[in-house]
């Protein structure tokens, strides 16, 4: 604290002008340090983000330490804990939905499905994907155990569809029971286009949970009775890596611009998912080579209005209406970056399918601003596709941001190896980390043991540098839920989303022991943390940083002043004497 008694001790030996000087000096310096100054112990974020787990796929069997209690499979009584059928199974059944002709995602009309189809196994460059001979057919049709079947270590060959139009019909209005339904259907991993009557190389997969209460998924359940765990916390935006990864960044969603103007995209990149005439839901346009952008700001688009009348029903008002701009193209598939990571543009046309750069504000620049430093690491970022300019990723998101790739900023995207190599000397304010694709969880290239390996590296090298430790705290997540299987409650916030539930824990000495967390959460939050804890404001006017905190009284999952986003403090205990380094 500053002594005004130095004041007088330096103006008799300077002279008062020089001393007053000399104070005004002080107080600006000290004003400034106060700004950036943040409001907890934790001086030092890292966020982990694996890739496309739903919180059930491995928080299924979970009990909570000390009978805390947990939202899953288990406890709803939807599996027993050997991984069989509960009692109330028929919660989770999934069901068959009639077409009306149009694109839907609210179907009241559902008939039962007799059992699940065997997942499609993956198959090696020119060979055809074929039934997954290690899962049986005939399961009852509902979630099952993907360790009775497979090793934990073995990464499974399924990849569940997660587009943005095909998850809004397998949450089907809060139901979750269409996510058999929309991969068996919609187009999407297609036989042939354009012969909808061959179906699609999907079967259960979307159904799939790892055991933990027979042992699978062993290092987040010890962290997760060590330190704390979130059940309520939610992709931010309906679909799949790409637009989570990009609201990761920026809060918000890519359009298509030119010159940093919303125009329209050419025709075949425009996503319509209304059926094709005489099929039960084969999407007119779509698939990761065409449709992806939509104007949802128009309802007489294809796929909007059934999403806007889904909103308007709700008994609370969707966010800034529902946060669709007039004549603005929004991109809500995956897409590859523009610019190379050296921060050249690509050239682009209509059949080039990636983004186009865009100029929206991102949680780096707002760090920046305010003389916080920060760091995005990725595992991608080396090697001799680097060295060329011609690496790009959709796990990249600060590489589609003009502001950032075309400027100095671009040194603060490195590769995941620095981080290791800052942990032992100055880590950044903020870090955010995307692991090597082999090791961030992702089914069809990995699987959880390998981005826990991940996770545990991560965690023992902080814990290897105490005075960092100390006060640092780790957030683990993931981009989103991969299409698999959830049973929790989703938010419907705006248009975009929220999506399903994925798995949140919070690794640091100030997380509250062992403690489950039921407030309502989505990447979003993470924003609100870093802004709570170092004095900023929201990101923009349409971003969901605005939202209040959620109120829950009537029920501990459902927002009573809905829309509503927490901003994760409930996870931590700063009053208590922080955790010893284990």
């Amino acid at each position: 604290m500053f002594d005004e008694r130095c004041l007088f001790r330096v103006s008799g030996e300077v002279g008062l002008g020089n001393a007053l000087g000399i104070f005004s000096l002080l107080v600006v310096l000290l004003t400034a340090a106060s700004a950036f100054a943040q409001t907890t112990p934790i001086k030092h974020l890292v966020v982990v983000v694996g890739e496309n787990t739903s919180f059930d796929t491995l928080f299924a069997t979970y009990r909570g330490a000390e009978g805390k209690v947990v939202r899953n499979l288990l406890s709803q009584g939807i599996v027993n804990a050997d991984g069989t059928p509960g009692p109330n199974f028929a919660r989770a059944l999934q069901k068959s939905a009639r077409s009306t002709g149009r694109y839907e995602v609210d179907f009241v009309a559902t008939e039962p499905i007799p059992s699940l189809p065997r997942p499609h196994a993956r198959a090696d460059k020119g060979a055809r994907k074929l039934p997954d001979e290690k899962i049986p057919e005939g399961l009852p049709p509902g979630p099952f155990q993907i360790t009775r079947y497979r090793p934990y270590a073995e990464y499974t060959d399924s990849n569940p569809v997660h587009r943005f139009f095909q998850m809004w019909q397998q949450v089907n209005g809060g139901r979750n029971d269409l996510f058999l339904w929309t991969g068996l259907t919609s187009g999407e991993g297609a036989k042939d286009r354009n012969a909808p009557g061959k179906g699609t190389y999907y079967g259960s997969e979307a159904l799939g949970f790892y055991n933990m209460a027979a042992g699978d998924v062993p290092y987040f359940s010890e962290l997760a009775r060590e330190y704390a765990l979130a059940d309520n916390y939610h992709q931010a935006v309906m679909g799949g890596t790409m637009p989570n990864y990009f609201f990761l960044a920026t809060g918000d969603v890519a359009r298509y611009l030119d010159g940093g103007k919303p125009v329209p995209p050419p025709e075949n990149q425009v996503e319509n998912p209304d059926p094709l005439p005489g099929t039960a839901n084969w999407y007119s346009n779509s698939g990761y080579r065409s449709g992806s952008y939509t104007l949802c700001a128009d309802h007489a688009q294809p796929g909007v209005a059934a999403i806007r009348r889904y909103l308007d029903a709700l008994p609370y008002k969707a966010f800034n209406g529902g946060n669709c701009e007039a004549d603005t193209y929004y991109l809500v598939n995956n897409y590859t970056g523009p610019h190379t990571y050296n921060g050249a543009r690509k050239p682009s046309g209509a059949s080039d399918y990636m983004a186009t750069p865009q100029a929206l504000p991102t949680i780096a620049s707002q760090l920046a601003a305010a003389g916080i430093d920060w760091k995005w690491y990725h595992g991608g970022r080396e090697g001799a596709r680097v060295r060329k300019g011609e690496y790009t990723s959709d796990t990249d998101p600060l590489t589609f941001v003009t502001t950032v790739v075309e400027s100095n900023a671009r040194q603060r995207l490195v590769s995941d190896d620095d981080f290791f190599a800052d942990a032992e000397r100055e880590l950044p304010a903020v870090s955010f980390i995307s692991p090597p694709i082999t090791q961030t969880g992702h089914p069809h290239y990995g699987s959880p043991e390998r981005f826990e390996a991940y996770v545990r590296r991560v965690v023992e090298k902080l814990k290897g540098n105490p005075a960092l430790w100390a006060n640092t705290a780790v957030f683990v997540t993931y981009d989103e839920g991969g299409g698999y299987y959830d049973s929790g409650y989703v938010q419907a916030i705006d248009f975009f989303g929220d999506g399903t539930r994925i798995p949140l824990l919070v690794v640091s000495p100030w997380a509250r022991k062992g403690h489950v967390e039921h407030t309502y959460y989505d990447h979003a939050s993470i924003h609100k943390f870093i802004q709570r804890n170092w004095k900023l404001k929201p990101l923009s006017g349409r971003t969901r940083d605005n939202l209040p905190n959620p109120t829950h009284v009537a029920d501990p999952y459902v927002p009573d002043n809905r829309p509503a986003i927490g901003d994760l403090f409930e996870m931590f205990d700063f009053q208590a004497k922080p955790a010893r380094t284990k």
